[in-house]
């Protein structure tokens, strides 16, 4: 089985507050409940990590609502992995993950997502990512037509 980061539990936990937020007399949402129990496990153990099979069936539903709402895939549409590559210059994935993706469960993925993430080396994670969300051509030259780091679109 794969295992969640306490990052996640903390980002699902922060999900529910925001959805569910604490009733009358400060009863806590059953979602929030079943994560802050597995939060609190992991803290007072010293542990950042839990297997999902030591989640409660109603603390894994929640997590995975959570799941649902986060993006799928790190793909940014440039996958060097296609052209040679063991380790894609784009997302960060090793070939195996790429080829594999779909296969995976939410918690392998998450998994995956976390250590792109630490890496921080993926082009996603750099100008050319904030770049083409924001619809300008990362291989336009600076002031021509595209290039929005002169704001000549």
């Amino acid at each position: 089985m794969a295992v969640l980061h306490i990052t996640d539990i903390e980002a699902a936990i922060n999900h529910w507050r925001a959805r569910a937020p604490a009733r009358e007399g400060l009863a806590l949402a059953p979602e929030l409940q079943a994560l802050a129990e597995v939060y609190a496990r992991m803290a007072y153990a010293r542990e950042d990590e839990v297997d999902e099979a030591r989640l409660s069936p109603e603390a894994l539903a929640a997590w995975l609502a959570w799941y649902e709402t986060t993006p799928d895939t790190p793909c940014i549409a440039i996958c060097s992995t296609s052209q040679g590559d063991e380790q894609c210059k784009g997302c960060g994935r090793s070939f195996a993950e790429v080829q594999h993706w779909l296969a995976m469960g939410p918690a392998e993925k998450r998994a995956v997502w976390r250590r792109i993430t630490m890496e921080n080396s993926a082009w996603r994670f750099n100008r050319y990512a904030e770049r083409a969300a924001e619809g300008g051509r990362p291989d336009a030259p600076p002031g021509t037509p595209g290039d929005r780091r002169t704001g000549s679109a």
